[in-house]
Formats: structure tokens, sequence, C-alpha cells
């Protein structure tokens, strides 16, 4: 009786992997794909030239060309130019830009999780997969540590500018923001940025002492369904972080 219980279950085990398999392959959603792939280039932090493509890192977004931590994160991935490694992806595959949106694993070692943990990047979402949470526990670490792009302004108006609301609600989107200290604030230079790399609004102001100060956006900037604040100081260093 208990070989023939064995024998069922490996029957049922069986039939499930050709169901998912044959699934997959008749409806072309398999749920994760792996492939090899040689590195031949590399183009900033987050995007590298394969053998098999352009390759685009799911869940972490490094700074754009010019801006602080760019070419430290290019750095890193340089460090993989000419080496054998394995891609991934889940849910998303590729992008409008025809990238392919992949995990990169160099030795067992994942390399987006690692960017992350060492302040190269922040965390961009796409679809929720197995490697969500230890890209959101890297980030974290790097935040506390201020490590990278973490890293924390000594300017003299860090303690005093707080985030009073966000509103993501289109149209008529606006930040509020405040001064809470007794002295006015320089803010010209300063930089307001979602997650994306192309909504970066420049501040052309001084926020008086204990006052407010509304900015308006036109347009859709802040997404409805979660985002993140990032207010930096002239030089490039973080002020204020705020996800929702």
């Amino acid at each position: 009786m208990k070989t023939l219980r064995i024998l069922i279950y490996l029957l049922i085990l069986v039939n499930l992997i050709f169901i998912g398999f044959f699934y997959s392959e008749y409806t072309g959603k398999a749920t994760w794909t792996i492939e090899t792939a040689n590195i031949t280039r590399i183009i900033d932090g987050d995007t590298f030239e394969t053998d098999i493509g352009k390759i685009r890192l799911l869940g972490i977004n490094t700074p754009e060309k010019k801006k602080p931590g760019f070419e430290e994160a290019k750095e890193f991935l340089s460090l993989y130019l000419g080496k054998e490694v394995e891609l991934i992806c889940f849910k998303e595959c590729d992008d409008i830009y025809e990238r392919k949106l992949r995990y990169i694993f160099y030795e067992n070692r994942n390399l987006n999780e690692k960017i992350l943990s060492l302040g190269l990047a922040h965390y961009y979402p796409y679809s929720e997969d197995k490697y969500t949470k230890d890209l959101l526990k890297a980030e974290k670490q790097a935040r506390d540590k201020e490590r990278g792009i973490w890293e924390r302004s000594n300017n003299k108006c860090m303690s005093c500018i707080k985030l009073v609301e966000l509103n993501e609600i289109d149209p008529g989107e606006y930040i509020i923001l405040e001064n809470k200290c007794d002295f006015d604030c320089d803010l010209i230079g300063w930089t307001i940025k979602d997650d994306t790399a192309s909504h970066i609004k420049t501040l052309d102001f001084e926020l008086k002492a204990n006052s407010e100060f509304q900015i308006n956006y036109e347009g859709r900037i802040w997404n409805d369904g979660g985002d993140s604040l990032y207010l930096r100081d002239e030089s490039g260093k973080l002020v204020l972080f705020y996800r929702y």
C-alpha cells in the first residue's frame, strides 16, 4: 500500500510538471526563463549589451549620466565585462525600448541585489517576484548605512525641511515642503525626483523660516499606485526620502 501511494504521488507530480511545461510552451506565458550570455558592452550602471541582446536590470535604477553615483555604478558593472552570466526574468521580460528585463547572476550571486546593497542604485518597482523582498532589504541596508546615493546632506537646512503633503492625484499634483527652522533656507539648485530618471525638478527659491511652500506639477508625475520622492541638495546629497 505504501509503495502504491508513492507511485501515485510520483505520477501526479510528473503530470503537473508536464502540464506546466506544455502550458507555457503553448501560451508563451512561462513563469520564468533562464539564459546564459556574455557581457560585451557596459552602457551604464543598470544597462548593458550581451551576445543575446541589450539587458536592463530588473528592480533597480542607477543614477543617470553626469549625476552623482553614475560612474561608480558603471564601474561596478564593468567588473563583469566579458564574463559569462545567467539572466533570469519572471512576468516582465521586455520593455517598450526592446530591452530584455533581467536579473543578472554571476557565480550564484544576484548582482541586482548587490548593486542595491552598495548604495549604487535605488529600488525601482516592476512586477513583484521572488527577489523583490531581497531587493528592498538590500536597499534599506544601504540607506541605513548611508552608502553611495544614500549619503546624507551636511547642509545646515538638512534637518529643517519636511514633507508636509504629496498629492499624487492628477490633475493638480503637488507637494508641500515646510521649513521648521527659525532661519531661511536657500533651496536653489536642490532637486526633487521620483523613481524615474525623467521627472527631475530643480528648485529655484528660498524657503522662509517657519513657513510652507507648495510646488505644483503639470501632467502625471507621481504614480497613483506608489512612488518615491528624493529631495537632494545642490551637491546631490540626500535631504529627504519618502516612499508610498
